[in-house]
């Protein structure tokens, strides 16, 4: 009898042990069919340094090698470039327009761009002074700059122009006039007519709301900015989108596509939304632990009061919870992601020329030598690491393929691509267990490459880039492997076209 309630008991541990390993065990599968066609792709905001020379350095030539190089492994398919007129065209002391005036950084960032085919969204964050707001003055300098830099520059890589940022913010000129931000697209509309070519080759992008915002001086809150432009000037309107700044628990709870879909839901068939800019703040209860620690590290800093940034940029973190808003904005049919942003060298807050409170959101701080005194912040940041390969790898033209993750838990994310016959899938699991995937996929991959991101284990080159953790990977329609806690994986054969 005792060896009988023994042999039980053992048998109860190993079903009880199977069960926990079954537990931690997740079917994803990619299915063949696309979800989200033709996508723009991935990238981040890339403002051309307006206030470097106030702040005492302009970016060296130097630096425009090292920036073009790390660029150069990102292959982004999409960039956010947005300008303030006084640091450009507007000469505010004088009331001047001159639009060659401080040309040469915008000029280096757009040659860029063009040279690689890179989409750009340009605009002005708001007119040269709020006064000018529904000022004809500007809409015909801001227009005929627009000209100037397409049509006589050859900056053809600008496929969309935003005439203000962020229209529905109590911090915006407009104060979330939606009337106001109606009429002026509309006369920029007609102005941009005005110019032989230029409304062929650029579209209005707007109205660049941010989501989950309701302004008390607004008649309507970011949901309705978008359907009521849906219905009033949709055919002034080449592209929709969007900010967005969710809460780390927010996402990781599975709750973003419920918000994405808010507003893709108004979007008419044919056209296309995406977030202009995208980032964390942590201001919501659950994310109030890092809110504290987001506190500690602006006592007594040097050179950021806080009141605009992500002080948690640099931490390993930050490079699973980017690819995973991602993912889930990809699968919610977006087209394309801006990071907010790719370099800390681009802004002060409320764009004041002087760097004692400086925008900390980026990948680096390109300045960090000449300006800062902190040779170690031009270095490049974790989050890099992930980002960059979904820009290289969710390249523009690709389409998204349906995707399902089986099991009851909301650690673990997924997305997938077709690109020219090439696929790419990413997985990023936030939670604190290891997990045993199974991949099943309507495709093969006969030489896949597969990235690794875990904080001690992550392959890098002499220049700080991904390189494979394993390399000639075949793949027969299915693929086990154990997703480590807290870590990304991207595989794809796209490296062998």
């Amino acid at each position: 009898m005792m060896r009988i309630t023994t042999l039980t008991l053992i048998a109860s541990a190993f079903l009880m042990l199977v069960a926990c390993k079954q537990e931690d065990e997740v079917q994803i599968t990619i299915y063949p069919e696309v979800i989200n066609a033709g996508y723009i792709g991935n990238g981040a905001e890339w403002d051309p340094y307006d206030e470097a020379e106030s702040w005492g350095a302009t970016v060296s030539e130097e630096d425009w090698q090292t920036l073009f190089k790390r660029l150069d492994y990102m292959k982004m398919g999409y960039v956010r470039c947005m300008i303030n007129s006084p640091y450009r065209y507007y000469d505010a002391a004088a009331g001047t327009y001159d639009k060659n005036r401080n040309i040469e950084s915008i000029s280096k960032l757009l040659k860029y761009c063009t040279e690689r085919n890179i989409n750009v969204i340009f605009g002005e964050y708001n007119p040269p002074s709020w006064d000018m707001k529904q000022d004809q003055k500007w809409v015909d300098m801001s227009v005929d700059y627009l000209n100037y830099l397409v049509n006589d520059l050859g900056f053809n890589c600008i496929k969309y122009f935003v005439i203000f940022n962020e229209p529905d913010g109590d911090w915006a000129s407009t104060n979330g006039d939606y009337l106001l931000w109606k009429e002026m697209l509309t006369r920029f509309d007609k102005k941009m007519k005005e110019y032989p070519g230029l409304s062929d080759k650029v579209k209005l992008a707007g109205p660049d709301i941010v989501a989950d915002y309701a302004n008390p001086n607004s008649e309507y809150d970011s949901e309705k900015w978008i359907s009521q432009s849906v219905m009033d000037v949709d055919s002034l309107i080449g592209i929709y989108d969007i900010h967005a700044y969710p809460g780390q628990n927010q996402v990781r709870q599975g709750e973003y596509p419920s918000i994405l879909n808010k507003y893709k839901k108004h979007i008419p068939e044919g056209k296309k939304i995406i977030l202009g800019e995208a980032g964390y703040k942590y201001w919501r209860e659950p994310d109030s632990l890092l809110m504290a620690e987001y506190n500690r590290r602006l006592i007594g800093h040097p050179y950021t009061k806080g009141s605009d940034c992500n002080m948690l940029c640099y931490d390993y973190f930050y490079g699973l919870d980017m690819p995973l808003l991602c993912m889930e904005v990809m699968n919610a049919g977006y087209s394309g992601m801006a990071a907010w942003m790719l370099d800390d060298a681009m802004h002060s807050n409320g764009d004041s020329g002087k760097p004692e409170d400086i925008k900390i959101w980026g990948m680096w701080n390109i300045l960090g030598k000449e300006v800062f005194n902190k040779p170690e912040e031009e270095q490049i940041r974790p989050w890099f690491y992930t980002w960059s390969l979904m820009c290289r790898y969710f390249q523009p033209g690709s389409d998204i393929l349906k995707s399902k993750v089986d099991t009851a838990d909301k650690d673990i994310y997924t997305v997938a691509a077709r690109h020219n016959d090439k696929h790419v899938v990413a997985l990023v699991n936030v939670g604190d267990k290891d997990k045993v995937v199974t991949i099943s996929l309507p495709f093969e991959m006969k030489q896949a490459d597969l990235y690794l991101y875990q904080e001690n284990n992550m392959q890098k080159d002499s220049d700080g880039f991904p390189v494979p953790a394993i390399s000639d990977l075949k793949i027969d329609h299915s693929y086990k492997t154990t997703l480590k806690a807290r870590s990304f994986v991207l595989i794809t054969d796209m490296n062998h076209q």
